[in-house]
C-alpha cells in the first residue's frame, strides 16, 4: 500500500504544528468509507491479496527486510500491528519529534519490554531514584530474579554522585541501559539528560559498548519536555496518564529512532505486549485535546502551588518553578523543561496521621492513584504506589510518611484551592 497523502507535515512551505497533526496525520478517510474519524478495526487478522504479499508482509514484520521506499509494511495480525495502533504511533512520533513509536498494553509493559530488549543476565541497569513504584519493583525483584543487576543514584543533577554510581555499575558488569525518570514520581526531582548522555559516553569508553539511555517522560511529555532533543535514545510513556488523559484506559509507548524502537517492537510481538485496537483508538481521540488539557491543568497547578507555598501546614513543597535557578536542579529545569506540568507533592506537618486526615477531608479531589486525568486526584505514595519500596530507600529519596501527591485536573482552580484549604484545616485539628 502506498504511503498515504495524509502524512503531510507542511502546507506549501508552512510547517504544521503537532496540535494540528493530531487531528489529521496518518489517516485517509477515503480508505474508510469517508469516515471523518478512524474506525475501530476490531479484527485479529488481515487478508493478503496474494501468497507473495503474505510472504513479504511477514518479512517486514519480522524485520528480515524493509518495505520499498514510499510503502508501508502491510498488516498481518493484530498482535504485530493494526491500523489503530499505526495511526497513533505515527502521531505520537510527530509530537515527540521521533523517527518511530511503538504502543504497549501499559506503561509498565513498555518499560519492561524495553529493559528486556537490551539487558541480559549478568548485565547492569544504571537508574535514577525515585522511580515509579512499579518500576522500582520491576528492577529490585523481577529483573533481579533474572540476574539483571540494578544500581541507583538519587540526585540526577549532581555530577559527582552520578559518576560515582556509574563507576559502581560498570564494576558490577556491562552496563546495558541507563533508565531515568524525570521529573520523578512523586517528588518531582530532576535528572539532567545531557549529563546522563555524557555518562553514557564515559561508560562506552570503559566497556567498549554503549548503554541505551531511556527516559520515562510521563510527567511532562510530550508538551513540556522532549528527552530525545537532549540526548536520550528512547522516550518512555505511561499513556494512561496525560496522553490518555481521562482515566479510562491503560497504555504505554516507546519512542526513538527506527533501529532501537524496532528492536523493542520485535520483542513486543514475541511476548504479546501490543495495545488493543479500541484502546489505541481512545488514545487517538485523546491526542486531539492533549495540549488543551495539559495547559489548563498546568495553569491550575501553578495557582494551587502558589497557595500551598506559604501555608503554615506545609513543611515542604515539591514544585519545579520554585527551585533555586542557580542550583543544578534549577538550571536543569530552565534548560530542559518548558513547563512544570500539573503533578507535584508536598510534605504536610504532622506526618502520616496528618496526611491521612487531609486526604480523608477532601471533597473534590478523588483519593486514587494514577495521575494526568481531567479530574484532580490525591494520594499517599508511601502507603500506596511506593509501599513496595523499602522504607530506608523511601526516606533516602525523599518519599516520607508526610508526603502527599496531587494530580491537578481541569476543574476551576478556586474550587480546588478551597477544597485544599478546608482539608488542611481538618488535618490540623487532630
Amino acid at each position: 500500500m502506498a504511503a498515504s497523502s495524509s502524512k503531510k507535515t507542511q502546507i506549501s512551505t508552512h510547517d504544521l504544528h503537532p496540535e494540528t497533526q493530531m487531528l489529521n496525520y496518518g489517516y485517509d478517510p477515503r480508505l474508510s468509507e469517508g469516515a471523518v474519524k478512524p474506525p475501530v478495526f476490531l479484527t485479529s487478522t488481515f487478508v493478503f491479496n496474494s501468497a507473495e504479499e503474505g510472504q513479504d508482509f511477514f518479512d517486514y514484520v519480522a524485520g528480515r527486510k524493509q518495505p520499498p521506499e514510499g510503502k508501508s509494511g502491510g498488516l498481518v495480525y493484530s498482535r504485530f500491528n493494526h491500523p489503530n495502533s499505526e495511526i497513533v504511533e505515527d502521531r505520537l512520533a510527530i509530537y515527540e519529534g521521533a523517527e518511530s513509536a511503538a504502543l504497549f498494553s501499559s506503561g509498565m509493559s513498555a518499560i519492561a519490554t524495553t529493559l528486556l530488549a537490551f539487558a541480559r543476565p549478568g548485565e547492569v541497569i544504571l537508574h535514577s531514584q525515585p522511580l515509579y513504584g512499579g518500576t522500582e519493583t520491576l528492577l529490585s525483584k523481577t529483573l533481579h530474579d533474572l540476574e539483571i543487576k540494578a544500581v541507583g543514584f538519587s540526585d540526577g543533577t549532581d555530577e559527582d554522585k552520578v559518576y560515582e554510581a556509574a563507576k559502581l555499575a560498570w564494576q558490577r558488569g556491562r552496563v546495558a541501559l541507563i533508565l531515568i525518570e524525570t521529573p520523578a514520581n512523586p517528588t518531582n526531582s530532576l535528572v539532567d539528560i545531557q549529563l546522563m548522555k555524557q555518562v553514557a559516553d564515559v561508560i562506552t569508553q570503559q566497556q567498549g559498548s554503549r548503554p541505551i539511555l531511556a527516559c520515562d517522560n510521563t510527567l511532562l511529555g510530550p508538551l513540556f519536555q522532549h528527552p530525545l532533543q537532549h540526548g536520550a535514545d528512547l522516550s518512555l510513556y505511561s499513556l494512561t496518564k496525560y496522553v490518555g488523559g481521562h482515566s479510562d484506559l491503560i497504555a504505554g509507548a516507546v519512542l526513538g529512532n527506527k533501529a532501537l524502537v524496532g528492536k523493542v517492537r520485535s520483542l513486543r510481538s514475541a511476548i504479546g505486549t501490543q495495545l488493543d485496537p479500541h484502546s489505541s483508538w481512545m488514545i487517538g481521540r485523546s491526542l486531539e485535546t492533549l495540549s488543551l488539557r495539559m495547559e489548563k491543568a498546568a495553569s491550575n497547578a501553578e495557582k494551587v502551588a502558589a497557595y500551598l507555598r506559604d501555608h503554615e501546614q506545609v513543611e515542604k513543597l515539591h514544585w519545579l518553578p520554585y527551585l533555586d535557578e542557580s542550583s543544578p536542579a534549577g538550571e536543569t529545569y530552565q534548560r530542559q523543561c518548558s513547563g512544570a506540568g500539573s503533578t507535584f507533592s508536598f510534605d504536610i506537618k504532622g506526618g502520616q496521621p496528618a496526611a491521612f486526615r487531609f486526604l480523608n477531608a477532601l471533597e473534590l479531589f478523588k483519593l486514587a492513584v494514577s495521575l494526568g486525568g481531567t479530574e484532580s486526584l490525591a494520594s499517599h505514595p508511601g502507603s500506596t504506589t511506593h509501599s513496595g519500596v523499602p522504607q530506608e530507600v523511601r526516606q533516602r529519596i525523599g518519599i516520607t510518611d508526610a508526603t502527599v501527591r496531587l494530580s491537578i485536573g481541569i476543574e476551576h482552580a478556586e474550587d480546588l484551592i478551597e477544597d485544599i484549604r478546608l482539608a488542611l484545616e481538618a488535618a490540623q485539628s487532630a
